[in-house]
């Protein structure tokens, strides 16, 4: 995979595209479940409409492959040129008087890419960290922990969130921490449901909740791809005064934005994943019989 990393982005987007054609074409990757989704998430389109979709979206997933991969290697200054982010003087604002911010990500375009915004606060005393569900292949868990620390940011395990984040604010430090928030929750955790791509869909309160109890601003990070590796994400302010909002308003912001997102281009979303697998009638069931 090092090596893979080492070739240049014109090589790497050949074997994407002979990968495109075994993934999509030939084994077919999770195929009834990406055409499921997009059903029922745009009932309105067309089937031709939809299959457009399909097809942008693998040509997108193997692209989001090797781009991963090329983070083992990768100059800061190539990574600049191709991961812009805008308005990153907000998050600066935000946090000019000691306090930290909570970042709400989605599965689109390549979120991979995302803890190079470290590159914006070199020289400052500041710590960007990053929500992450180990994976079961240790292998593959030790490659993405060292992808994803490229940056220097720092990886914090699923189930020590609050714990790491109570620690940082204890310790005096300064944190920009993102999560990944748009994909289904455990049922044990689901409290909250609102529609979204045309679906009645249980969503992460977590990031709400962990903000109304440190009192952490939290903003959105809206990102677009403008043509083959090269990306722009845009800093949003969802609120600065977490504790005065509404139960549920941040995370209804949230999935409002990650929608909007979505909907501009749905092919860049991870449209693999099995995010309606269950309906509110069984979680709730799951949770009476818990």
């Amino acid at each position: 995979m090092y090596m893979h990393a080492l070739l240049p982005f014109s090589v790497l987007y050949v074997f994407s595209d002979i990968l495109y054609f075994f993934v999509y074409k030939i084994a077919g990757y999770r195929l009834k479940v990406v055409r499921k989704n997009l059903e029922a998430s745009f009932p309105d389109k067309t089937e031709k409409e939809r299959r457009k979709i399909e097809r942008e979206f693998y040509h997108h997933f193997c692209d989001y492959f090797v781009e991963t991969l090329k983070l083992l290697h990768i100059s800061d200054k190539e990574m600049q040129k191709r991961m812009q982010f805008e308005n990153v003087e907000q998050i600066k604002e935000l946090m000019k008087d000691g306090n930290s911010v909570l970042m709400f990500l989605g599965h689109y375009c390549n979120w991979e890419w995302i803890p190079s915004i470290t590159l914006n606060f070199k020289g400052e005393n500041k710590i960007l960290g990053e929500i992450y569900k180990p994976l079961k292949n240790k292998a593959m868990d030790d490659l993405f922990l060292r992808i994803r620390s490229r940056f220097g940011s720092l990886a914090i395990s699923k189930q020590d969130t609050l714990r790491a984040i109570v620690k940082l604010r204890n310790e005096g430090k300064q944190t920009l921490i993102g999560f990944m928030a748009d994909q289904t929750p455990a049922w044990r955790n689901i409290h909250y449901w609102t529609p979204f791509l045309n679906q009645e869909t249980p969503v992460f309160t977590g990031v709400e909740r962990i903000a109304k109890q440190t009192g952490f601003a939290v903003i959105y990070l809206d990102m677009e791809k403008w043509k083959r590796g090269h990306y722009k994400a845009t800093v949003r302010l969802i609120t600065d005064k977490p504790k005065d909002e509404p139960e549920n308003s941040i995370t209804e912001t949230y999935i409002r934005a990650m929608e909007k997102t979505i909907l501009r281009n749905p092919a860049y979303w991870l449209w693999t994943h099995k995010r309606w697998k269950r309906t509110r009638e069984q979680v709730e069931a799951m949770q009476q019989n818990k």
